[in-house]
C-alpha cells in the first residue's frame, strides 16, 4: 500500500488552534482535547487513503479541481495531494459559510492586506 506524508500546513494548524480555544471556552477543556485529537486522527488516515476526498462544490462550481476534501464529525479538511504528500490546507466547521470563509482566506493572503 503507497504511504503519503501527511502535512498540516501553517493555516490549518491554526484552524486546530482556534477549533480547540472555541470548544474549550463552550465545552471543556477535556472535550477539546477529544475532538482534537479526533480531528488530527483523520488527518493522519490521509497517508493511506487519500483519494477517497471529494472535490468541495464550493471549489467545483468555480472550476477549482486540485483540492480534496474528508469530514469528520461537523468539519471539513481540505487538502492536496502533491507527489507523496498531503498537504492539509484547512480545517473548518462545516456549519458555517465554508464559501465565506475561503474567500476571506483568499483576500487575507493578498499583497497589501
Amino acid at each position: 500500500m503507497k504511504k503519503y506524508k501527511v502535512i498540516l500546513d501553517i493555516d490549518a494548524e491554526d484552524d486546530l488552534y482556534e477549533i480547540f480555544a472555541a470548544a474549550a471556552e463552550d465545552r471543556s477543556i477535556d472535550h477539546a482535547k477529544a475532538l482534537i485529537a479526533s480531528l488530527q486522527a483523520s488527518c493522519r488516515t490521509l497517508a493511506t487513503t487519500p483519494m477517497r476526498g471529494h472535490v468541495p462544490p464550493e471549489l467545483f462550481d468555480i472550476g477549482v479541481t486540485e483540492f480534496k476534501e474528508i469530514h469528520s464529525g461537523t468539519h471539513r479538511i481540505m487538502y492536496s495531494i502533491e507527489a507523496r504528500s498531503v498537504y492539509v490546507h484547512c480545517i473548518l466547521d462545516g456549519r458555517r459559510d465554508v464559501g465565506t470563509l475561503l474567500q476571506q482566506r483568499f483576500f487575507r493572503r493578498l499583497p497589501g492586506q
